[in-house]
C-alpha cells in the first residue's frame, strides 16, 4: 500500500470506485478491439483489408510476412495475447477501482457564492490574502479541481506561491434551476457577477484564464466585459471545432441526431453520455492508459497520480440542457464559433475585437482539442502571445513535466501583465 502524502488520506474502508466511466462502453470497446484483431487475421493475410496510404509500405511487409507463416500457430498465438491482453486491462481496472487513494487537499476559502457556484481563494494558501487576483474558469464539463489536483500536482497552488492571487470559480453541481442555464445566463449573468467580486479585490481589471471549454467561456467574458478583463489566457481553448473532427461526430451531434435529441429528452447532457461522446474521440485511450498503469511498480508516485486523475475524470457533472445543446449543435455541429456566429447575450464572440493582451497555449501531444482547433485562435486573436508546451490537453496541467512546461511561463507572463511589462 502507498502511504499517504501529507495532505491526502487513504482509506481502505472507501466503497468501490464506479469508473472508469462509463465503464461498459470501455470494457465493450477493448474487447471488441482485441477479439476483432483476431478474427480480422485471415482477411489480412488474403490482402482484404484496406490500408489508409501512409500504411501502404509497411502493410506490404506484413503481408509478405504473413504469407510466409503458418496461418494456423499465428491465429493461436494471436488468440493467446489477446486472452493475456484482456486480462491485464481487467486487473488493471479493478486495482484502480480499489485503490485505497482519496483526494483530501483541504479547500481554499469561498469568497463568493451565487447558486451552486462559488470563487474559491487559492491567494490564502500560502499567506492570508496575497498576491495579485486572477479570475480561473474551468470547464463546465469537469470539476475545476484538475488545476489544484493533488499537493504534487496543483497549478493553482503554484501561482499563489509566485506571488499571484487565483480565484478559481467552481461552478459545482447544477441545481433545477441552473440544469436551465444557456451561455447567457452563464457568462452574462453569473460569471459577470463573479468577475465583479474578483475586481473588488483587484481594485480593477484582472486577468482572466480560460482551460478548454473555460477558455471558450473566458473570451465571451472579455468580449461583454472589457472593462474588467485586463489580459486573457486561453490554455488549450478549441475554437475551430472541425479542425481534425471525424465524419461520426458531425452525425452524432447534427440537429436530428441522437445526441441533441437526448439533450431535448432529458432535459441536460448526463454524466456518462457525455464521457462517452469524448470516449468516441479516441476510443481505444483506456486501454492504452490502463496498461500503462499496470506497467507501473506498485510503490511508483506516478501510480497514486494516475489514481487522482483518474478519479476527477470519473467526478463529473452533468451539463445544463441549453448549455449542452449550443456545444453539441452549434460548436461541434455548425462550427459556430470559427464563422462568429456563437453570441452570448446578444453579441457575436470575436476574437478579432479583444484589445486586452492575450495568451494561447497549444500543447503539441493534445488529443482532446485537435492542433487545428486551438490553433485556430492564434489567427483570430490581434497578437496574441503563444505558448507551446511538450504535453498534452492534461498533462501539460498535471504531468511530471508540467512545471517547466506550463507552470512557470504561465505564472511570469501572468506576473507581467500586473507589472505592464509586455
Amino acid at each position: 500500500m502507498l502511504p499517504a502524502a501529507r495532505g491526502q488520506g487513504v482509506n481502505p474502508a472507501q466503497p468501490v470506485r464506479p469508473g472508469p466511466r462509463p465503464i461498459g462502453l470501455h470494457l465493450a470497446l477493448t474487447m471488441w478491439t482485441l477479439t476483432g484483431a483476431a478474427a480480422a487475421l485471415p482477411l489480412v493475410r488474403m490482402g482484404m483489408v484496406p490500408w489508409v496510404p501512409e500504411l501502404k509500405d509497411r502493410a506490404a511487409a506484413l503481408n509478405a510476412e504473413l504469407a510466409r507463416a503458418d496461418l494456423f500457430g499465428l491465429m493461436q498465438g494471436v488468440g493467446l495475447e489477446v486472452t493475456g491482453r484482456t486480462a491485464a486491462f481487467l486487473n488493471a481496472v479493478e486495482a484502480y477501482r480499489h485503490h485505497p487513494y482519496r483526494r483530501a487537499l483541504e479547500e481554499p476559502p469561498v469568497i463568493w457564492q451565487e447558486g451552486n457556484t462559488r470563487l474559491l481563494d487559492y491567494g490564502a494558501v500560502p499567506r492570508p490574502r496575497g498576491g495579485r487576483p486572477v479570475l480561473v474558469v474551468p470547464s463546465l464539463v469537469n470539476r475545476g479541481y484538475v488545476l489544484d489536483l493533488s499537493e504534487r500536482r496543483s497549478l493553482l497552488r503554484h501561482l499563489a506561491h509566485q506571488g499571484l492571487r487565483p480565484i478559481l470559480v467552481d461552478w459545482g453541481t447544477p441545481d433545477a434551476v441552473e440544469k436551465r442555464f444557456s451561455f447567457d445566463d452563464c457568462i452574462k449573468g453569473r460569471l459577470s457577477r463573479a468577475l465583479d467580486r474578483a475586481m473588488q479585490f483587484a481594485r480593477g481589471p484582472v486577468p482572466v484564464m480560460g482551460y478548454c471549454m473555460g477558455g471558450n467561456i473566458a473570451l465571451a467574458l472579455a468580449t461583454l466585459r472589457p472593462d474588467g478583463v485586463k489580459a486573457l489566457a486561453l490554455l488549450a481553448t478549441p475554437w475551430d471545432f472541425h479542425a481534425g473532427q471525424p465524419e461520426a461526430i458531425r452525425m452524432l451531434v447534427a440537429p436530428n441526431g441522437p445526441i441533441p435529441s437526448m439533450i431535448r429528452q432529458l432535459g441536460e447532457m448526463p454524466i456518462d453520455l457525455l464521457q462517452g461522446f469524448f470516449v468516441a474521440l479516441d476510443p481505444l485511450l483506456a486501454m492504452r492508459k490502463f496498461r500503462s498503469f499496470a506497467a507501473l511498480p506498485p510503490d511508483a508516485p506516478e501510480r497514486l497520480d494516475f489514481v487522482a486523475l483518474e478519479d476527477w475524470l470519473n467526478d463529473g457533472v452533468p451539463l445544463a440542457g441549453p448549455v449542452a445543446t449550443t456545444c453539441f449543435t452549434e460548436w461541434y455541429g455548425a462550427n459556430a464559433p470559427l464563422r462568429k456566429q456563437w453570441r452570448v447575450g446578444g453579441q457575436a464572440i470575436d476574437p478579432a475585437k479583444i484589445t486586452c493582451p492575450t495568451l494561447v497555449v497549444l500543447p503539441d501531444r493534445d488529443r482532446i482539442v485537435a492542433p487545428g482547433a486551438a490553433r485556430a485562435l492564434v489567427d483570430a486573436l490581434p497578437k496574441p502571445d503563444v505558448l507551446e508546451p511538450a504535453a498534452g490537453h492534461i498533462g501539460m496541467v498535471v504531468g511530471s513535466k508540467a512545471e517547466a512546461a506550463l507552470w512557470q511561463p504561465l505564472a511570469g507572463w501572468l506576473k507581467a501583465q500586473w507589472a505592464g511589462r509586455p
